[in-house]
């Protein structure tokens, strides 16, 4: 039988992650310069890079791990991985990192970048 503190301990551990969710939703779905305090938040705009496909996919990737890197500074050893899929109008990428208070737990989020330029995140 679990105590108190492992319930709360692991409610808490749930909250972190949905958290995070909830941020990079925020972070993936702004556009570089958007801020004016801030020019390199948020990821590069599709629109102006999908005339160098394939290789837009690997600058989309870099902007999504290097934001992540810069503003969710609970995750670290981050990782973007293209996920390749039927539709050619969705990008899906796989977000794989530590939490940097427990170094064992990994999360991963699943994004795609949809045919009007907004990130989903789940």
């Amino acid at each position: 039988m679990r105590g108190l503190l492992d319930r709360l301990g692991s409610q808490r551990r749930i909250d972190v992650v949905e958290s995070i969710g909830a941020n990079l939703r925020a972070l993936l779905n702004a556009r570089q310069g958007s801020a004016p305090t801030a020019t390199d938040f948020g990821v590069i705009d599709f629109v102006e890079v999908v005339h160098d496909l394939p290789g837009a996919v690997t600058k989309v990737q870099e902007s999504i791990r290097d934001t992540i890197q810069l503003y969710e500074p609970r995750l670290r050893n981050i990782t973007v991985r293209f996920v390749p899929g039927p539709d050619p109008l969705r990008l899906s990428f796989e977000v794989t990192a530590r939490l940097a208070d427990d170094k064992r737990r990994i999360v991963r989020f699943a994004t795609s970048l949809e045919a009007g330029g907004r990130f989903d995140v789940t």
